[in-house]
């Protein structure tokens, strides 16, 4: 049993908006925000931000020791501003846990084109620092000059739910009462799609809903890549003015038998939900935000594991990537943000094509699932705040 933790502030920034009402009108729009970009040599369906979030984020450069930062970066620092106006911790002894499955994806890309048309096969001299998997957190953490701890890391699209994690982990261990935790994912990037491409999990087909999450009939895989970044105010204890409180958490990895491969009935989700649920009768969930990442075998997957744990008794379930694709190291985060809406709101965001549902008639409690590429799952339990 996990101490008792509030989420007391979070901003997000993608194709769903800047802020929480923008985000929230999104949703209530029920309208996918994929599109299709050109990236020169090829087109692909992507969801990110706009021309004017875009904006934002780069006047962070006028700050000439924020220049050579990457976008995953720049991403990061703004809406950790945002969430951190929100709670006004006026102590910097807060602890910082940002992490990201691709990293500074831009710059590495960039500067691995400048060493293959170097002739003496040079890079900048910034390329090192300016790449490292660290550059997240640090940069963060020198802007808000926190003085806690501050952890970045990589566990693909579980990323940012093991960030949420690592800071309940800090807060129950007694060594910190206050986290900032999230993801941030700047990849749409060419490379980066061509390398989900070779999958063969990347959609094809654009239409009304390109991404088809948990659309169990599908003949086709329906993955989207997505750009955000999203974070979260953790404190100990029960904050009457928060936004939800975590009630439970679990995690679970599962063997390995191919480099991106997950059980038929996903053990590691079975095992991350169970963990979750300790404490707790499994009819007390109301709803499911699923990970689902709009591939055949991911999203059966997860069925399959869910129809395990719950039964007959099945909650109702939802997902945002059919609305902004799979914002991988993001994603976590994303569908947190998601569900802590809905708990706000009393409103559920279901999805169109998932049939034989009914919308759950209170929001009180909802289960968060992410999963990365090598079965590395993570389950969290929020609950309204009364």
């Amino acid at each position: 049993m996990i101490e008792k933790v509030s989420i007391t502030a979070m901003a997000s920034l993608s194709a769903l908006g800047a802020n929480r009402s923008e985000v929230w009108a999104s949703y209530l729009r029920r309208g996918s925000l994929i599109h299709s970009r050109d990236f020169s040599s090829f087109e692909a369906l992507v969801s990110g931000l706009d021309d004017s979030q875009w904006s934002e984020v780069n006047a962070l450069k006028k700050d000439k020791n924020y220049q050579d930062l990457d976008p995953s970066v720049l991403l990061a620092i703004e809406v950790s501003r945002k969430a951190i106006s929100q709670v006004g911790w006026q102590k910097k002894d807060f602890g910082i846990n940002i992490g990201s499955s691709r990293g500074s994806t831009h710059l590495f890309e960039k500067y691995h084109q400048e060493f293959l048309q170097s002739g003496q096969k040079r890079v900048s001299t910034l390329s090192s620092p300016t790449t490292t998997l660290g550059n997240i957190s640090s940069w963060v953490g020198h802007d808000l000059q926190a003085q806690g701890p501050t952890i970045s890391h990589s566990i693909a699209c579980s990323t940012a739910l093991h960030g949420i994690l690592n800071g309940i982990a800090w807060i129950n261990s007694g060594m910190s009462d206050r986290f900032l935790a999230g993801g941030s994912e700047a990849s749409n990037t060419p490379f980066t799609l061509a390398q989900l491409k070779a999958l063969k999990i990347y959609a094809r087909e654009s239409g009304d809903f390109p991404c088809r999450t948990l659309d169990l009939e599908k003949k086709k895989n329906t993955m989207v890549l997505g750009e955000a970044a999203g974070v979260f105010c953790l404190e100990r204890g029960l904050k009457e003015d928060g936004l939800a409180i975590v009630e439970g958490v679990g995690y679970a990895t599962e063997p390995l038998t191919h480099n991106i491969s997950i059980s038929a009935d996903a053990q590691c989700f079975q095992r991350s939900m169970r963990m979750a649920l300790r404490g707790m009768d499994p009819d007390e969930i109301d709803l499911i935000v699923t990970h689902a990442p709009g591939t055949i075998k991911g999203d059966q997957s997860e069925v399959r594991a869910l129809q395990e744990v719950f039964g007959e008794r099945m909650p109702a379930l939802t997902s945002n990537k059919w609305i902004i694709g799979h914002t991988l190291g993001a994603s976590g985060a994303m569908s947190l943000e998601m569900a802590i809406l809905m708990l706000i709101e009393q409103e559920f965001i279901g999805i169109p094509f998932l049939k034989g549902q009914d919308a759950p008639r209170r929001l009180e409690k909802v289960m968060i699932n992410a999963v990365g590429f090598g079965g590395n799952a993570v389950s969290l339990v929020i609950s309204r705040v009364s």
